[in-house]
């Protein structure tokens, strides 16, 4: 069962109070207290504390004290950071630019070795526990942030993968495979754009336009950029045509009731018997294809006057009189496309 590193983590704690009851640092009267802590961390997280294998995979080669007391060693190895007017004048490093010892950069160094032995091995969650400790000994190394960050992108935990990555470039920007991890975390989160800049860091730092491999990733991740932002586009579209519709736009069903709807009553033809001319056709796929024309129609006062005349029987409205209007004219003149432009009123 995959874990990730917060269930981890907290199997580990798991084991560490679990092992004070035994080591000396609790009595037995804190039994009860530490079963309960253990099942509340356990239910809380989701993980089985009962599970061996899983706490040994959890713990590796090193307990949660053991580790600690590493952080401990390096933590006091380093000067207090300054404070006030002392901060001007010292030159101390801060605690995670603090440099190891050759013996920890060579323990870290074997370490390494050991976690891409594992990677190879496609043993992830082992990679990652090496690099862990090679961290511990070596913090702040931009190399074994990336490797881990691999790790854990192979261990599909792309969270933790964008972290160990973002702060392998904020350490060495230089050092492109950070870019490269993070650009395949951040497309591997949904981050498409976010990816599409990695890759471009990377890029920019390999110089001679970037490895095929940077590229490619580069081009993915665009692709992705450029797919989204199409459906973003088509999604807005029509949503803009139903919000058109449902908003009082007319349709040819409304054009057909403006004059006494589709049945011939009153003298007027079949509004199926006009969709047959092919002129009328034209003008119907002008105004269906542009809401604000026929809204312009549907609203003329015009057109409005005359349309509720012939509904109340006033029979055919006189078209050469309807031409005279200019807003009319110029609006029929849109409908034939452009057609007959200063002649409409014939």
């Amino acid at each position: 069962m995959s874990t990730t590193p917060k269930q981890r983590l907290a199997l580990a704690i798991c084991d560490f109070l679990s092992t004070s009851l035994t080591d000396g640092t609790l009595t037995s009267e804190e039994k009860d207290s530490i079963d309960i802590a253990i099942n509340c961390i356990s239910e809380s997280f989701g993980v089985d504390f009962s599970d061996k294998a899983a706490v040994s995979q959890a713990i590796g080669s090193q307990n949660l004290f053991q580790i600690y007391s590493v952080y401990e060693k390096l933590k006091n190895a380093v000067p207090p950071k300054p404070t006030g007017s002392e901060a001007s004048t010292s030159s101390s490093p801060p605690p995670s630019t603090a440099t190891p010892t050759e013996e920890q950069k060579k323990q870290a160094e074997a370490l390494k070795s050991k976690g891409n032995a594992a990677m190879a091995q496609k043993d992830y969650n082992a990679a990652i526990d090496y690099y862990t400790q090679a961290l511990a000994l070596h913090p702040g190394n931009a190399i074994f942030l990336s490797n881990r960050a691999a790790a854990y992108s192979a261990a599909r935990d792309h969270e933790a993968a964008k972290a160990d990555a973002e702060a392998a470039v904020a350490i060495d920007p230089t050092y492109t495979k950070g870019w490269s991890r993070l650009g395949l975390a951040r497309f591997a989160l949904g981050d498409a754009k976010g990816s599409m800049e990695a890759y471009q860091k990377g890029i920019e730092y390999e110089g001679n336009g970037g490895s095929e491999a940077m590229k490619k990733g580069y081009e993915t991740a665009k692709r992705r950029v450029e797919e989204i932002e199409a459906e973003e586009a088509a999604a807005a579209n029509n949503s803009s045509t139903r919000n058109a519709g449902s908003s009082g736009s007319p349709g040819l069903a409304d054009l057909a009731g403006m004059f006494g709807g589709g049945g011939g009553g009153g003298g007027m033809p079949d509004f199926a018997s006009i969709m047959n001319n092919p002129m009328f056709a034209s003008m119907a796929q002008n105004l269906m294809s542009n809401p604000e024309m026929m809204a312009n129609l549907m609203n003329n006062p015009r057109l409005r006057e005359l349309a509720d005349s012939f509904g109340r029987g006033g029979g055919m409205p006189d078209i050469s009189s309807l031409m005279s209007d200019p807003s009319v004219a110029e609006m029929a003149r849109n409908l034939m496309g452009g057609a007959g432009r200063g002649g409409a009123g014939r």
